[in-house]
């Protein structure tokens, strides 16, 4: 990036992280208990006098803190640059946007590469099973710490959407809005058995070692790039996948061999190996993030009820979802409608026409930017009238 690069008008700027450390054990879900922790997180815009503007965004399996903005001497901006930043769906000049890179990630936070400080050694293998609810609550102490006492709305896609779910379960009265968008109340078998087949890959891949790779002075490269190539494969459309690649040839005829032959292949190895070498994601956090993805089931502990698990909900509701993306259909986000209607909650709805897959959540699109402003003004009211009844 050259070094007179200006960010645009429309972005939050240059940007960087803050690390939250956290002394208080965090008791998990897998009955571990985590003595202490690192969380990383951003913030864009400003927290006003009282505190109600405050939105939490939560991020997607291989997502960050780092929504929007900029980095110095990066030239990619924050997965969510499109509808994060100043006059975007989630106003920056309106709200002060939060986001952690969660418990177990490779972005910061504490996670298996991180170094475990009882041992000396990279937790590796032995970072305990994470789940949705830990998230959560490690989150929740991020707002304790920020001294917010309500969120005016938490906000996420795909994974990040059913982080936004379970806030609303586990803390209903710390949020006033929840914006679900591209998720599922939980995973489908065919869901769970696509992260086996990921997780296998890795796990058997000969530089694996067990997950100690980083005392190897090694990384399990090629069984990271297939799981990520069976991912992004779950992401897209077919139709996005056929009228993008075909059955176009790299080379404009068949060569009779098992090597790349068809430009979709080509692509799909070129997001396998950006992955695993020049994004260098964790494969064990690959591992815990599916895994964490497969145990999610609120209504589990409501008889199996999600109408019963949805009750404890006091927020009002934006649900989204996307016409093509068969990872997390339309019909998994009007799941969630019909259980929070039977409870008479506040929701609405939006199914958005998109060609993109499950990937169409990061994308533009003009009707979903739409909706979400549409939502977004309801939260700014909200919080408004939160403000001016707290200093009459």
């Amino acid at each position: 990036m050259s070094e007179n690069f200006t960010p645009p008008e429309n972005s939050v700027g240059f940007v960087q992280p803050q690390t939250l450390h956290v002394d208080t054990p965090l008791e998990m879900a897998c009955g571990v208990t985590l003595p202490q922790y690192d969380l990383v997180y951003e913030t864009y815009g400003t927290l006003n006098a009282d505190k109600s503007n405050a939105i939490l965004i939560c991020h997607a399996l291989s997502g960050s803190h780092h929504v929007a903005g900029y980095y110095e001497g990066e030239k990619n901006p924050g997965w969510w640059e499109g509808y994060v930043g100043p006059g975007k769906p989630i106003d920056t000049n309106e709200f002060f946007v939060v986001c952690s890179n969660n418990l177990g990630g490779c972005h910061g936070s504490t996670g298996p590469a991180s170094i475990n400080s009882e041992t000396g050694r990279y937790y590796g293998p032995d970072f305990p099973i994470v789940t949705i609810p830990d998230w959560v609550n490690s989150q929740n102490t991020l707002r304790e710490h920020l001294g917010i006492d309500r969120w005016a709305a938490v906000i996420g896609g795909s994974m990040g959407g059913m982080q936004a779910l379970q806030w609303s379960i586990q803390y209903p009265d710390k949020l006033a809005h929840a914006g679900v968008i591209a998720a599922a109340p939980k995973l489908s078998a065919q869901n769970i058995a696509f992260n086996e087949v990921a997780r296998r890959a890795i796990m058997t891949d000969p530089e694996f070692h067990n997950g100690r790779y980083l005392e190897m002075g090694t990384v399990p490269k090629r069984g990271l790039a297939l799981a990520r190539m069976l991912g992004h494969l779950t992401y897209l459309s077919d139709d996005v996948m056929g009228e993008k690649f075909g059955r176009e040839l790299r080379e404009g005829e068949l060569k009779y061999h098992f090597d790349v032959e068809f430009q979709v292949e080509s692509y799909l190895r070129y997001q396998g190996e950006k992955f695993a070498t020049k994004l260098k994601f964790d494969a064990n956090t690959y591992l815990l993030m599916t895994k964490a993805l497969d145990y999610f089931d609120p209504a589990a502990d409501f008889d199996h009820d999600l109408t019963k698990a949805m009750a404890q909900a006091q927020a009002e509701f934006w649900i989204a979802s996307f016409t093509t993306d068969w990872r997390f259909s339309p019909e998994r986000s009007r799941e969630i409608v019909k259980a929070l209607l039977d409870n008479d909650a506040a929701v609405s709805y939006a199914e958005i026409e998109s060609q993109h897959g499950h990937d169409a959540f990061l994308l533009p699109n003009a009707h979903y930017e739409g909706a979400f402003r549409a939502y977004m003004d309801r939260v700014k009211t909200t919080a408004k009238s939160v403000n001016q009844g707290e200093n009459r």
